[in-house]
């Protein structure tokens, strides 16, 4: 199986040079189904052209929306004045 890693590693490679994008992608999810302990027959026959990687931060933690959204009618707090820190009010 390593020759066979190897051998579609250099395929992948050589794609990416002829600037054959797509099928260096389809050669690198083959490599990387084969590395998760696929048969060669499953990765050679898998569709991975619908498969989007998870982009870091994506997805809040603990939630299943991507991003927070505030509620309607939300304004920022104000910020404190600058001039009037560390005073005391006496």
């Amino acid at each position: 199986m390593a020759e066979s890693i190897e051998d579609l590693h250099r395929a992948m490679e050589e794609a990416a040079a002829a600037l054959d994008f797509e099928t260096a992608r389809a050669l690198r999810d083959r490599i990387a189904l084969l590395r998760g302990g696929a048969s060669a027959n499953d990765a050679a026959a898998a569709d991975t052209s619908g498969l989007a990687r998870q982009q870091p931060g994506g997805m809040g933690l603990g939630s299943s929306r991507s991003r927070i959204e505030r509620p309607p009618g939300w304004k920022p707090p104000p910020k404190p004045d600058p001039m009037t820190r560390g005073r005391s009010r006496r």
